[in-house]
């Protein structure tokens, strides 16, 4: 059994230019995601798969591995995730001539994990023999049962046929628990992307996660910079030690 940490980092961002190399308290945003993974000892390495040699260089620093550059055709806005996770396995398969048995998918813009939650996440998937992946999701802190939608009368519609206006008045506590997925960690299997073309395949484990910021504006940066400050979690307090 073998796991690598991949880590995707396009460079085309258009709501933040260069977002993934931008600095978070003085690194750049890549670093983070990188150095957690150097953290988890079942992670025997960290390969980023970028289109730039720019942020090919900066991963070299903080201890990743870039053994190729990602396709400008499968790089852009519109780009899945299946799209840079099949480039991958398919460069492993013709270059090594094996792939690993699990990808840890972390994105860099929920920059701020911990170790032991990634190590835990691991246990996970591996003790779930018939789970195909694994992805992470916090609680919602309001069920998404009690909105509602709106007919083409302009009259209420419940999510589900059984909701009524009085139903979806009830406290939250009375509808199902329900995860807001985020991007804390995703674990893939190869086998079951070669197999299904799928990234999550039909055994999706659910990873609860605590809540976690990630980062799409220049505010959010503003906002964990500040959270860094009050917090000051594993991965801050490593990165300014060795950096």
């Amino acid at each position: 059994m073998s796991i690598i940490a991949i880590i995707p980092a396009r460079s085309g961002s258009k709501g933040v230019p260069g977002k993934n190399i931008n600095l978070l308290s003085g690194f750049p945003l890549i670093a983070y995601s990188i150095a957690v993974a150097r953290l988890v000892p079942k992670i025997s390495r960290i390969i980023v798969s970028t289109d730039s040699q720019e942020y090919a260089d900066i991963a070299n620093k903080y201890g990743a591995e870039t053994p190729f550059i990602r396709p400008s055709e499968i790089s852009g806005d519109k780009s899945s995730d299946l799209d840079f996770m099949l480039h991958a396995i398919k460069w492993f398969k013709e270059n090594e001539g094996k792939v690993p048995t699990y990808f840890m998918h972390l994105r860099p813009t929920t920059p701020i994990r911990e170790p032991d939650i990634l190590n835990n996440a691991i246990n996970e998937i591996i003790n779930a023999k018939e789970a195909t992946s694994l992805r992470s999701g916090h609680s919602a802190q309001e069920s998404p049962f009690k909105w509602f939608l709106k007919d083409e009368q302009g009259y209420f519609k419940g999510l589900r046929d059984d909701l009524t206006p009085e139903k979806v008045n009830l406290p939250r506590q009375v509808f199902p628990q329900v995860y807001v997925p985020d991007g804390y960690v995703d674990i893939i299997k190869s086998d079951c992307v070669i197999e299904s073309n799928t990234l999550h395949g039909n055994r999706m484990k659910v990873f609860e996660s605590p809540f976690c910021t990630e980062i799409d504006t220049l505010d959010d940066f503003k906002y964990l910079e500040y959270q860094l400050t009050q917090t000051k979690p594993t991965i801050f307090k490593w990165l300014k030690e060795n950096y």
